[in-house]
């Protein structure tokens, strides 16, 4: 141990190695902060400087960009509400009404915060449980994905506001949306209407940005300009330790489900995020103010979303399976290299990986530094005027949709949901239930449909062993708590109008 542990520093211990971290990290950051430009691809772009670097080194640039990428996403979706990456969509909940509120820079801080601590929790979860959290990710097969989706689903309910009725109808129509393209399972045509640009479905990105950022646009374009730019006070001052402390619970929570969920290949950071934030609203003393611009809400899906980032190597390393997209083109970068992982990469090349675990641990600090730096600079975004903001916004969304996939009918698909989401805006259509149901219908469709194709049309795989009876009785739970909580408002509401009235 001790002459691996000696093997692994010298071969960590170098100022190229120091410099790469920095660097993947501060590229990751600026990519994730671009509509568009998502960290799978900004980690693509980097690969191909890889190969004539040193094994450790060229990881951990790839490594050092794929956390960047996370953070960077919540930071013009806190400021511009353009979340940079579908796992910072959660962020935009509360942290653009933060933001509105003149409390951008308390938002920032603390999406920064918590993305260090979760990035750091999940890294020494990596580290220390990277063989039983394989094994236990390996028992779950489709009919455990579908009673885990269906618990996240619950969310719905909570982000459904004032109007359960409006946020059922926002959810629909985002599973319905959800559908369109080819059916994964029999290969038939589902409302693409004689289009084959729709086979492959409506991409997530374009729909994201225009659901976000375009009615925003248009809702603002309609007022009228602003006069001059914002104020300073209007970014508000930085977080405090005591606030920071108060979202340290549910940062510590959001961080192990991200580390639970990311040791599940093909999860992501999306649906860490979204049942990080429904667990912090469901356990919160101040329910009623998220997706108000709830500083616990920022917290909670931040800490999901990054919780995923050490985790999604678990498997890579300990099974050679990769967890999510990212870690797909990581294990090319090791198969450039000559290295296989799994077990035969812990029994050949142990000093290798442990230096490959020192890099992951200085990313932590490396994410801070730079996101301290990266914030400074992205909040002048918020003194910017509207006339010269928004036309700059408009520019990036178009950019966005089309970078994806280099398709102008993209471009149209999110100028489209542009459209629905500002008359959702008019019509009071809460926009985060469509945007859950989107997330994770597709998921939803396809492990409920392999999982009858696995027992022959039998519901019975549905309560197959513990881990699903666990998520029926935590969905159960969560419905029950749900329901209970809007009749007691309902009759909170009823009992002041008479009162008001009297």
């Amino acid at each position: 141990m001790i002459e691996n542990i000696s093997y692994a520093l010298d071969l960590f211990l170098s100022v190229e190695n120091f410099l790469v971290i920095g660097i993947g990290v501060l590229i990751g950051t600026i990519i994730g902060a671009i509509p568009g430009m998502t960290t799978p691809m900004g980690v693509a772009l980097v690969l191909p400087f890889t190969f004539s670097m040193p094994p450790v080194t060229g990881i951990l640039l790839l490594l050092g960009v794929y956390k960047g990428g996370l953070y960077g996403g919540s930071l013009t979706a806190i400021l511009i509400k353009t979340p940079g990456t579908p796992a910072a969509s959660c962020t935009v909940l509360d942290g653009y009404p933060m933001a509105q509120k003149g409390q951008a820079r308390k938002a920032l801080d603390i999406a920064l915060y918590s993305s260090c601590v979760a990035d750091l929790i999940s890294n020494i979860s990596l580290i220390l449980f990277a063989g039983v959290l394989a094994t236990f990710a390996l028992r779950f097969g489709p009919p455990e994905f579908f009673t885990l989706i269906v618990f996240s689903l619950t969310i719905i309910a909570g982000v459904a506001g004032p109007s359960l009725t409006k946020g059922i109808l926002s959810a629909c129509l985002g599973l319905m949306l959800a559908t369109v393209g080819l059916d994964l399972v029999y290969g038939t045509d589902r409302f693409i209407f004689g289009n084959f640009e729709l086979m492959s479905g409506l991409n997530f990105i374009p729909v994201l940005i225009g659901l976000f950022a375009l009615p925003e646009i248009i809702d603002r374009s309609t007022r009228g300009p602003r006069i001059g730019g914002a104020q300073r006070s209007q970014l508000g001052g930085g977080a405090t330790l005591a606030e920071f402390r108060k979202t340290l619970k549910s940062v510590v929570r959001g961080s192990f489900i991200g580390v639970i969920l990311g040791a599940i290949p093909g999860i992501g950071g999306a649906p860490a995020a979204f049942l990080s934030y429904s667990e912090a609203r469901r356990n919160s003393k101040n329910k009623e103010n998220f997706g108000k611009g709830e500083l616990e809400g920022v917290a909670a899906a931040e800490a999901g979303n990054n919780g995923v980032a050490g985790a999604t190597m678990i498997p890579l390393l300990a099974l050679g399976v990769p967890g999510d997209v990212i870690t797909a083109v990581i294990l090319g970068a090791f198969m450039i290299h000559g290295l296989r992982p799994g077990p035969i990469l812990f029994e050949d090349n142990l000093p290798m990986v442990y230096a490959l675990f020192m890099g992951i641990l200085l990313s932590s600090f490396y994410l801070l530094i730079i996101g301290k730096i990266a914030i400074r600079g992205f909040s002048k975004v918020a003194l910017i005027p509207n006339r010269i903001l928004y036309p700059i916004v408009f520019v990036l969304c178009v950019y966005g949709a089309y970078a994806v996939n280099n398709n102008i009918f993209d471009i149209l698909v999110m100028l489209c949901m542009g459209l629905v989401g500002y008359l959702m805006l008019r019509l009071d259509i809460p926009v985060a239930p469509f945007l859950i149901a989107f997330v994770l219908g597709p998921l939803l469709e396809d492990n409920f449909r392999q999982s009858l194709l696995l027992s022959d049309g039998s519901l019975s795989i549905f309560v197959r062993n513990l881990i699903c009876i666990a998520f029926w009785i935590l969905t159960a739970l969560s419905i029950f708590v749900l329901v209970r909580s809007r009749i007691e408002a309902s009759r909170t509401g009823k009992a002041s109008t008479l009162t008001t009235g009297g």
